[in-house]
């Protein structure tokens, strides 16, 4: 039987699987962070999130009362507020509900979701963005993020979780990497039949969290560019590390030679300098993006025995049943 913290640790463990930089990559950046602790002051070390030690992803966090809790049954959701928590402790009058799971992030996590986004700047290298100028622009973006969010109430969700003797875990980029991962061996699998937009498009509808989303009228958008265009080269710039980048990368990436880029979700002014620069944005849609990063952890949790009760717009599909080995691969 699984317990919490093996939950929270297979979370990670996949994360840094299928993460775009690849996972030596990852395992390496670790490494140089226990570096840099170690080279703290005492009162330094003091207000250190040790975290960071074990854990890349700062947006992905537990709160619980004890981490070697037996878990059976979870209920997973998208955002999970107050409301959901008193959810989970009214279902939990019929049969427990031992650990809630949220994908965005909430406590501490959403507080230093601004942290994470150096992943981007990475990211965008492979593709071809000079790393000095991608780092540059990601920390203006960074420090932007990190002031907007400065004045939310972080934990909410989480006291209210803990009023209630609910576990909580949020899995935020640990999740989007997946769905990152699965889209980057998708599009390589299916290179030979790709040469314009629509065909991205057409791709992208095959899979079934997003024919869901269309049902739900929340489906893949074209934000700029026509299915006739040719895609160019593709990148997977606006799938994960924490929330949108800047606004100013897009005159980079298209010098870069990147031709379509492939997102979650996009503000307005972040789609007219992609537009101002010949970029085709797709928006594959937000809440059924997040789905499919959260299913591939999900089966596998379910895999060993726990249930999942799905909530807060968590379209939960399956891809274990027709499969003995795990749905996901590495790099």
């Amino acid at each position: 039987m699984m317990t919490i913290e093996a939950i929270y640790q297979l979370a990670i463990s996949l994360g840094i699987q299928n993460d775009l930089r690849g996972a030596a990559a990852v395992r390496k950046k670790l490494k140089r962070e226990r570096m840099l602790y170690d080279q703290l002051t005492r009162e330094q070390k003091s207000e250190y999130d040790r975290e960071r030690l074990t854990n890349p992803f700062s947006d992905t966090r537990m709160y619980v009362r004890d981490p070697k809790t037996p878990v059976r049954r979870v209920l997973a959701g998208i955002d999970i507020e107050a409301e959901e928590v008193l959810l989970a402790h009214e279902l939990s009058r019929e049969k427990p509900i031992d650990l809630i799971i949220a994908h965005h992030p909430v406590g501490s996590a959403l507080a230093g979701l601004h942290e994470v986004m150096e992943l981007q700047a990475e990211v965008l290298a492979q593709y071809g963005v000079p790393i000095t100028i991608a780092e540059s622009l990601i920390k203006l973006r960074l420090d932007e993020v990190e002031r907007s969010i400065s004045a939310v109430n972080h934990y909410k969700t989480v006291d209210a979780a803990a009023l209630l003797k609910q576990d909580i875990i949020c899995v935020h980029t640990a999740a989007d990497n997946n769905l990152a991962n699965y889209l980057h061996r998708l599009l390589k699998r299916e290179s030979r039949n790709i040469e314009r937009v629509g065909d991205v498009m057409k791709l992208l509808k095959q899979i079934p969290e997003y024919r869901a989303a269309i049902r739900l009228k929340a489906g893949p958008m074209l934000f700029t560019g026509t299915p006739e265009r040719y895609t160019g080269k593709i990148a997977l710039t606006e799938i994960t590390g924490g929330t949108e980048g800047s606004k100013d990368m897009y005159e980079r990436m298209a010098q870069a030679g990147i031709g379509t880029i492939i997102g979650m979700h996009m503000q307005e002014e972040h789609k007219k300098e992609a537009e101002k620069h010949h970029i085709n944005v797709i928006i594959a849609g937000h809440i059924s993006s997040d789905s499919v990063g959260m299913n591939f952890f999900l089966d596998e949790i379910e895999k060993r025995g726990v249930e999942v009760i799905p909530c807060s717009g968590l379209i939960r599909v399956k891809r274990f049943k027709d499969r003995r080995r795990s749905a996901l691969k590495r790099r």
